[in-house]
């Protein structure tokens, strides 16, 4: 970039010495531009919107320049400025660095791959020179073409040959056209074995690097396949993996962006402040797709249903209208998250005069017990829960004081009239596993003693998802699991579990029947 002293020299040079310093001037700041494919789009295109998600990955496109690794993997949701960012402008950033490469650009069909290749096409008709980069006449082909530094780029649907073709860049762009092409494991097997038998084949010993960008359909899908093989850099794998989920969350481990959990995503159409307007955007993907496409698309984590507790299907099945239902019982269960790094799960619901559970409300989350002892409480006075159930295997009488703590607080903000009594707080002690904990209350969604207030989509994920295997705490299902044993009658053992104290058994007998223990806890 030029300085103040430079613009003073070039007033007193020469006409030709100051075509020439102008010159230079220019390329220093051609050369500038190229220090990330985002700086690139914003400095030669005005309309270019750089947002922080973008930035995120356009800096860890340099590492493969660097050479600090030689795979990366993007997931992200779909309309996020990915593919603009990562399959054209990234082509274009790569090419005016090394002019002799060749660029290999591969998506679900050809129509997508074209037009990827002519937007890189048109970039060098338009901002080539600075670069030096030319199409080499006779070549301007719009799946082939080649420069005269003896670089080019190839497009191609997946499963199209690359014969004669050496590649130095492979760009995977989507290799998935949609759910249904995802979930063919013939589709699937075709991608992969494209992937390996053909593709990497193309690679040069030179220099080579694989940029895969993908919004996530199956665990098996192209992406999957590739952390399943290959692994994760920072776990000694080959792959560095950029995840941004739609909504943050620390199960997916540290934030690109250090977002707090709950925190949206970044969009290139609305601005970055707007937190507002980017919550309800990724608010209305979420009620609008089916929770196993929310948080495939947008979360980026597609989970096998296979193997689970019940099926989507299923949890689908429990949404109904409650009106004309009268509550019976109401009350909010509660639990409580490992210091703040799991997910605390807060469901409120009641007994209808109709026999059935009905879950109402969700309102977990990743929180401090303070956070989550204000949230329950909340709910409580929302819903008139008569008592809040807690499970107090980790934290003793922390539950009973954090609730107590939180009402208190509530009632000094005003948010709780002073004279309103607590509901009631009823301990329960979990003695078996969580599986064994979940089983019967699944069995009362299968025989219709389960009901779901509208769509709760969290919940029904993690329900239709959840394996014991999984490593994860699932706070939503632990907390509508108390949420029944407190309010359904005619779970196995439940009568002792939820007796008043005096007529309960001991607690290893009551655990061995039903998987959990109860005490009251009197205010």
């Amino acid at each position: 970039m030029s300085s103040a002293a430079d613009l003073l020299d070039l007033e007193a040079a020469g006409e030709d010495e100051l075509f020439a310093r102008l010159e230079e001037i220019r390329a220093q700041q051609a050369r500038a531009l190229l220090k990330d494919p985002a700086t690139l789009a914003r400095g030669l295109d005005p309309t270019y919107t750089v947002r922080p998600h973008t930035r995120v990955i356009a800096d860890a496109m340099t590492g493969l320049v660097t050479g600090d690794y030689d795979r990366l993997l993007v997931i992200c949701p779909p309309q996020t400025g990915k593919s603009t960012l990562v399959a054209e402008w990234g082509a274009f950033w790569w090419l005016a660095q090394f002019p002799t490469d060749r660029v290999g650009i591969a998506s679900y069909g050809d129509d997508l791959a074209l037009r990827h290749g002519q937007a890189i096409q048109d970039m060098v008709t338009e901002y080539g020179a600075d670069y030096e980069l030319t199409i080499r006449r006779g070549s301007a082909s719009k799946q082939d073409w080649d420069l005269t530094t003896g670089g080019g780029v190839r497009s191609v649907g997946i499963g199209s040959g690359l014969t004669g073709f050496s590649i130095n860049l492979l760009i995977v762009d989507d290799p998935h056209k949609d759910r249904a092409d995802a979930e063919s494991a013939r589709s699937r097997k075709r991608v992969h074995d494209w992937y390996s038998s053909t593709a990497l084949k193309r690679l040069q010993p030179d220099r080579n690097a694989v940029l895969g960008v993908q919004t996530r359909w199956h665990e098996e899908d192209w992406a999957g396949r590739r952390l399943k093989e290959e692994g994760r850099l920072e776990e000694g794998g080959r792959w560095k993996v950029v995840h941004l989920p739609a909504i943050a969350d620390p199960k997916y481990g540290p934030d690109p962006l250090g977002r707090k959990p709950g925190e949206p995503l970044t969009h290139p159409k609305i601005p970055t402040r707007d937190k507002k307007a980017l919550k309800a955007w990724w608010d209305d993907m979420k009620s609008t797709s089916i929770v196993r496409d929310w948080y495939a698309l947008g979360q980026g984590d597609p989970r096998p249903a296979e193997g689970a507790l019940v099926t989507a299907e299923l949890m689908r099945g429990l949404r109904a209208d409650d009106s004309g239902v009268t509550p019976q019982k109401i009350a909010v269960a509660v639990d409580p998250n490992g210091g703040g790094r799991d997910t605390a799960g807060i469901i409120g619901g009641y007994l209808g005069d109709d026999s059935r559970l009905w879950i109402t409300h969700d309102r977990s989350g990743v929180m401090s017990s303070a956070e989550w002892a204000m949230a329950a409480c909340r709910l409580a006075v929302e819903i008139h829960a008569t008592r809040i159930i807690g499970e107090t295997n980790y934290g003793g009488d922390m539950v009973e004081l954090a609730l107590k703590g939180a009402w208190k607080q509530l009632q000094e903000d005003d948010e709780i009239p002073a004279g309103m009594l607590m509901p009631k707080i009823e301990a329960v002690r979990a003695k078996q596993g969580k599986l064994l904990r979940a089983e019967p209350v699944a069995q009362q969604m299968m025989l219709g003693r389960v009901r779901l207030r509208g769509m709760l989509p969290d919940l029904e994920h993690e329900w239709a998802t959840w394996m014991p295997t999984d490593p994860e705490s699932p706070g939503r299902i632990d907390a509508s699991v108390y949420l029944a044993y407190g309010l359904l009658q005619g779970i196995a053992g439940q009568s002792q579990v939820m007796s008043v104290a005096g007529q309960s058994r001991s607690v290893q007998e009551v655990g061995a029947t039903s998987g959990l223990a109860a005490t009251r806890i009197r205010r």
